[in-house]
């Protein structure tokens, strides 16, 4: 019977979590049974500072040690100013972070942290974006500077922050370019990258700013073909700086979107179908990405010195309450990746995680899981089209709503 029929079912509602680009939504669980359990796992996590160092870290560094990269997806000044983000380097083997303006929009409305800052750069006449951008740059410095030594003993491949251009720029391929170029050269920070989705539209800015010697993260990826897609403008743009003398040597993920596809099909599927998309999509994903680093034009600029774009999974924290905290992070696990995870899920790693194993490269059971949606009525290739559709829409409605709050903010400053 499908997760949508039957007395007491659960049902979705929206509600904007930290990131509008993954489209997250909070699960409202009408089960009195299943909203004990979802509470008496969230009360759970508030026993993490009751265990030791030891228990604590086995799991980050356990995954660490195989060869996946954790990253923070959150960024805000008290996580700098109380310490938690050294702390999280320290004890949590994390080792790098992503941010996005909803993030920056809660931590600017939601608190005080900024009103000084605000209050000063509005006395040197600076508002909007000019002033939100010198907001974030603060913060996104700081942290580049505590993930530095860990970006110098990798030599470049880990210890990275991301910093997303403006999405009302998403049409127009050289206003990107520019505008990922100013805030690069404005961080004058190494370990930096600049977020550009990889949208239609945004695939000729990713391709000019890898050019440009930009290193990039590309966000907004929910498919295998989206993510071959980027994969292919990083490479054309590192073929194009061989080609010309430059060095090849440009930094770039491709972050995968995971969990809206389980939220997207919610009470659609039969109910052994349940939580089970997204994992496939990443394992075919993920089975596309070994096959391209394999494939010889890779190997080429790879003999020329480049470096291989690594895969990113986000959106990796779990929707569903029924479901494990750590769904996607146990069954993402794979060596060459980055997980970027919020704070609760890295908490929950820490308190009570453990791996399954890892993701096998030929792509597992991922094709016949595929299948089986199929048969349940499920257009793959449409959906992965609307998730990203949905999610560059949100992008617009985030940044303004954060533009917005800048804009509120300065009023009651003033």
């Amino acid at each position: 019977m499908a997760a949508s029929q039957g007395g007491g079912r659960r049902q979705l509602e929206r509600g904007c979590r930290s990131d509008p680009l993954e489209l997250q939504y909070t699960w409202i669980v009408r089960s009195p049974r299943a909203t004990m359990s979802w509470l008496l796992g969230h009360a759970k996590l508030r026993k993490i500072n009751l265990l030791t160092r030891k228990e604590m870290t086995n799991a980050t560094k356990n995954l660490h040690s195989l060869g996946q990269s954790i990253w923070l997806d959150n960024i805000t000044r008290h996580l700098l100013t109380s310490g938690a983000l050294r702390r999280y380097i320290g004890e949590l083997s994390v080792t790098g972070l992503t941010s996005n303006p909803t993030i920056f929009d809660h931590a600017i409305k939601n608190t005080r942290d900024y009103d000084d800052a605000i209050d000063q750069k509005l006395r040197e006449g600076k508002s909007g974006e000019r002033l939100f951008f010198e907001l974030a740059l603060e913060d996104l410095v700081q942290a580049a500077d505590l993930f530095r030594e860990i970006h110098d003993q990798t030599n470049g491949v880990d210890g990275w922050v991301s910093l997303e251009v403006s999405p009302e720029l998403a049409h127009d391929t050289a206003k990107t370019v520019a505008a990922a170029k100013e805030l690069h050269a404005r961080a004058g920070r190494p370990n930096l990258f600049i977020k550009i989705p990889g949208t239609k539209e945004g695939l000729p800015a990713i391709e000019e700013a890898i050019f440009a010697g930009v290193h990039v993260n590309v966000t907004l990826l929910f498919s295998r073909e989206q993510y071959l897609a980027a994969a292919e403008a990083y490479l054309r743009g590192i073929e194009r700086r061989i080609a010309a003398g430059l060095s090849p040597n440009v930094t770039s993920v491709a972050s995968m979107f995971i969990s809206r596809w389980d939220v997207a099909v919610y009470g659609k599927t039969p109910e052994t179908l349940r939580n089970r998309l997204g994992i496939a999509i990443a394992k075919l994903t993920f089975k596309a990405y070994r096959s391209f680093l394999d494939s010889s034009r890779m190997q080429q600029i790879l003999n020329a010195g480049a470096r291989p774009q690594r895969l990113l999974w986000a959106s990796t924290g779990t929707k569903d309450p029924a479901a494990s905290d750590l769904l996607y992070v146990k069954a993402l696990a794979a060596p060459f990746t980055v997980n970027t995870m919020p704070e609760g899920t890295l908490n929950a790693l820490a308190d009570h995680g453990d791996l399954d194993g890892i993701l096998s490269p030929d792509g597992g059971d991922g094709e016949e899981v595929l299948a089986l949606f199929t048969q349940s009525g499920i257009d793959i290739d449409a959906l992965g089209a609307q998730l990203q559709e949905e999610g560059a829409a949100s992008f617009v409605k985030s940044w303004r709503e954060l533009i917005g709050c800048i804009e509120s903010k300065t009023k009651a400053l003033a």
